[in-house]
């Protein structure tokens, strides 16, 4: 019993006074350039899913998410009658986990580019086959799935960031997209 006691702490003074050169023994390094890690986006990435009653994905939202901070927003950061991503940094993205209509339009299973076009009045939502595309600047209609126009609603209260979530609806589910004094609704429902 004393050996082992006597060999298990001689053990642990080695270890202690000889640390294992991790570099040396072809290991990961942790030193400090290696451990730097990028700040925390400005917009953050966020997402929205909407789920069927059994809990079944049915649609989902990826975006990212850019600040108020004090800033005029529709008509003049995100100027009216333009194109534009619906968030910042990539494209806003739309994944459709089986057939949905929206408005009167079937749209098949699969992933499309959330495009707007904001107005005072109303907006232009589009659905767009191009993915993985930075900001709106290789935007084409050619590429269009679908567009409907959706009416501006006044928020309740200032909406501080760029915000998505699906809201069950009679026939399924509205997307609301608000952002400062506004929002919109988008209508999706089964295409059976």
């Amino acid at each position: 019993m004393k050996k082992f006691i006597i060999g298990g702490l001689s053990a642990i003074c080695l270890f202690i006074s000889n640390p294992v050169n991790a570099q040396e023994e072809g290991k990961v390094n942790f030193s400090k350039e290696e451990l730097k890690f990028s700040k925390m986006d400005a917009s953050p990435m966020d997402l929205a899913m909407y789920k069927d009653k059994n809990d079944a994905a049915v649609a989902r939202v990826i975006y990212s998410r850019p600040q108020k901070r004090n800033r005029e927003i529709f008509g003049k950061l995100i100027p009216y009658g333009e194109v534009w991503r619906t968030g910042a940094n990539e494209a806003t993205e739309l994944t459709l986990y089986k057939d949905m209509k929206v408005a009167d339009a079937v749209v098949k299973a699969g992933t499309y580019t959330l495009y707007t076009i904001p107005g005072e009045k109303e907006w232009t939502v589009i659905l767009n086959n191009k993915t993985n595309t930075w900001g709106a600047y290789e935007y084409t209609d050619k590429e269009d799935k679908v567009r409907i126009n959706v009416p501006v609603r006044q928020a309740p209260n200032t909406i501080e960031a760029l915000s998505m979530a699906f809201q069950e609806s009679n026939k399924g589910a509205d997307l609301l997209i608000g952002w400062d004094n506004s929002y919109v609704k988008v209508p999706f429902e089964s295409a059976k």
